[in-house]
Formats: structure tokens, sequence, C-alpha cells
């Protein structure tokens, strides 16, 4: 499966964005999460969500602002971001993980990764 990701911009401090990510093939069985990479720093989840869209997962700081979602009749993912703060700043990646249909947070976990899509946040 080959992901896609698009829907990155540069926004202000409060503004919102929605990334997605478009998988080439049936992904319907698969969990998904999104990652990002800040500058000089390491890769970081930020959510994830089962295979059908019952659970999901955020780490803490995006917790309140940001909802995971996905379309499996579309084979897409969503990331709907509120509430953006400069420490958003970050290349966004999609992921799939082929081998469980539960959300989790470690990216050793994933084998399919987008090509990412740069936020930019300024204050």
């Amino acid at each position: 499966v080959q992901l896609q990701a698009s829907g990155g911009g540069s926004v202000q401090a409060g503004d919102s964005l929605r990334l997605s990510c478009a998988a080439s093939g049936r992904i319907s069985t698969y969990s998904m999460g999104w990652f990002r990479q800040a500058p000089g720093k390491e890769r970081e989840f930020v959510a994830a969500i089962s295979y059908s869209g019952g659970l999901t997962q955020y780490t803490d700081s995006v917790k309140g602002r940001f909802t995971i979602s996905r379309d499996n009749a579309k084979n897409t993912l969503y990331l709907r971001m509120n509430g953006l703060e400069p420490e958003d700043t970050a290349v966004y990646y999609c992921a799939v993980n082929t081998r469980s249909s539960l959300p989790d947070s470690s990216p050793r976990e994933y084998s399919g990764w987008g090509q990412g899509t740069l936020v930019t946040v300024s204050s």
C-alpha cells in the first residue's frame, strides 16, 4: 500500500487544517497513524486509529485539538487539526500498520509511510 499525504500549509496560531492521506490500496483491515517530525527532532507519534475507526489514540499534546478519522470506502485517512500552535510545526507523515487492526503509538509497528506534508504555524 502506497500512501500520499496532503493538506499541509502555512497558517497562523489558532487556525485549523485538515490533512488527508490517500492510500493506493485497500486499508480497511489495518490500523493507521499520523506522526510528525520537527526540525532537529525525532519523529514522534501524533494519533492512531483502528481499522474500523472505533478506537483512537492521541499524544497528550494534541488531545482535544486534533481528530483522526478515516473513510475506508475512499481508502483515506484524515487528521483534523484545530487550535494550531507554533509547536505543531513539523512534517506530518501518515502510516499504515499492516500487522494490526488496533491503534499503536510505536513507529516501529508501521510498515508503510507516506512522503510527508509540511505544516508551519506562525505566532
